[in-house]
């Protein structure tokens, strides 16, 4: 019940931070003809595959660029259209940091989800959104429990936000979503399903 609570009051704290950066980095995928490439390591990795399965359901191309990798050979996937969502609640984590020159060399808009708005990784960002905490779920407060949950939701507040900015209809939705209990309900129609040969007449 504890942990319920803790995560519970941090997403509805979530709001508050809520500034004209969002606003901005929603329109800036929007309007982007490039791709989302998202980075982080860890924990951060790990939701940063949920953000991007989100993105590519709702219409917006996305891909998950591992940071360990990226600094070994993966930059060379971004284009400068690209736009780059970094994670790091510390803004400090190290592979992160040194993707930083590449990416500024490439020309890409950065957008930093951190829960220090003053570290090194907001501080360079084009956008920062803020998924600060007053502490974690965890019981030592040091498993990335409520930053992980609060994080993800901030993606998936992004991800919404541009699908109502394109307009994304269920149609759309059905067009990438062909299989599964949720393709056949949005896409078989009753001529995918009746007998029409060998009628009992």
């Amino acid at each position: 019940k504890e942990s319920f609570e803790n995560q519970g009051k941090s997403i509805l704290s979530l709001g508050q931070y809520l500034t004209k950066d969002f606003e901005d980095t929603v329109n800036t995928i929007h309007s982007s003809s490039g791709r989302v490439i998202v980075s982080g390591i860890g924990k951060s990795a790990i939701i940063g595959m949920k953000i991007v399965a989100t993105l590519n359901s709702t219409g917006t191309p996305a891909i998950f660029m591992h940071a360990a990798e990226a600094i070994h050979g993966d930059l060379g996937m971004i284009k400068s259209e690209d736009v780059i969502i970094l994670i790091s609640y510390s803004g400090e984590t190290e592979e992160v940091l040194k993707l930083l020159p590449s990416l500024k060399k490439i020309g890409n808009n950065i957008i930093s989800l951190t829960g220090k708005k003053n570290s090194s990784l907001a501080n360079f960002a084009t956008a920062k959104i803020d998924v600060s905490i007053d502490r974690e779920a965890c019981p030592l407060n040091l498993a990335p429990t409520t930053s992980a949950m609060l994080t993800m939701t901030a993606g998936d507040a992004l991800s919404v936000s541009v699908m109502n900015a394109r307009g994304f209809a269920e149609e759309d939705f059905a067009l990438t979503h062909p299989g599964g209990s949720l393709g056949k309900g949005l896409t078989q129609t009753v001529a995918d399903n009746m007998i029409s040969t060998k009628l009992p007449l």
